[in-house]
């Protein structure tokens, strides 16, 4: 259910949540990188448990966007 008082998110906003979206993906990149190359299955478990975490902090960050979609301007002001 859509928040009907929503206001649209201001440029700041967005570029802000655009450079999370970036930070999360490359915490994920590195994150599953390094636990492909550990010898250590506990290192190798946190690791894989911060690849989830940081899934769902780009999860929510991508839903944040689209549910401010439908009330982002057609044209720049």
């Amino acid at each position: 259910m859509q928040n009907q008082s929503m206001q649209a998110l201001s440029p700041k906003e967005l570029n802000y949540i655009a450079d999370s979206i970036t930070n999360e993906e490359l915490l994920i990149k590195q994150c599953a990188a390094t636990a492909s190359i550990s010898q250590h299955p506990q290192i190798q478990q946190a690791l894989n448990h911060y690849v989830r975490s940081h899934e769902q902090h780009l999860n929510t960050l991508v839903n944040a966007l689209q549910q401010h979609q439908s009330i982002a301007p057609t044209q720049a002001q």
